[in-house]
């Protein structure tokens, strides 16, 4: 079976700690059901290194503009401060994947950007909090949800210190593990239940 690629925004000032659950594990082996089915890369808005807000620096792999949706199963758009000056060609990128039907998951300055861009007006979503997407005058406040991560068809969403309920809703969006595995990876990184990675590595 071909490998499917899951894209990565990358831009400076990109939140290093809110994809590296998702992405680390979309990779690994450990547990997943079909191993070796997605390989991950970063789309760029250009193909300078970028440097994120941990310092590291990151090299794209592919240009925004050169990127479909058929070529994708999957776009993650990490947060950042460059989300607060602008991301407009990232999020109409959103939109169009969206429009053709193939999932987004954006977690916390990334969800201003598809606010204003209107992808959150008639999909429940989450974020930092209400009051940070009112400030984009978007009109999806009353599908706000108050949780860490919410799914809503092909679009994921989250807050800043949820990287594991975020990683959660992506792994699960692309089906990598059984449900009792993927419940068993949640109880492992999101609840340190040591007990659940016999399950997470086949151990019975």
């Amino acid at each position: 079976m071909p490998t499917k690629i899951v894209h990565v925004a990358v831009y400076d000032t990109l939140a290093d700690w809110e994809v590296g659950y998702a992405t680390a594990h979309i990779r690994s082996d450990l547990g997943q059901h079909r191993p070796g089915r997605y390989g991950v890369r970063t789309v760029g808005e250009t193909l300078e290194p970028v440097t994120t807000a941990g310092g590291a620096r990151i090299l794209p792999d592919v240009l925004l503009d050169e990127l479909t949706p058929e070529s994708s199963a999957l776009l993650i758009l990490p947060g950042g401060g460059m989300w607060f000056e602008g991301g407009h060609a990232f999020a109409r990128k959103a939109r169009e994947f969206l429009e053709a039907g193939v999932p987004v998951a954006a977690i916390c300055g990334a969800t201003a950007g598809l606010a204003r861009e209107g992808l959150l007006d008639d999909r429940d979503h989450t974020s930092s909090a209400p009051e940070f997407l009112a400030m984009t005058g978007y009109d999806g406040a009353a599908r706000y949800r108050d949780v860490p991560a919410v799914t809503d068809g092909d679009l994921i969403t989250a807050g800043p210190t949820a990287p594991v309920e975020f990683a959660r809703e992506i792994l699960a969006k692309l089906d990598v593990y059984e449900p009792e595995v993927l419940d068993a990876w949640y109880r492992l990184f999101g609840e340190q239940d040591a007990a659940a990675y016999a399950v997470l590595a086949g151990v019975r």
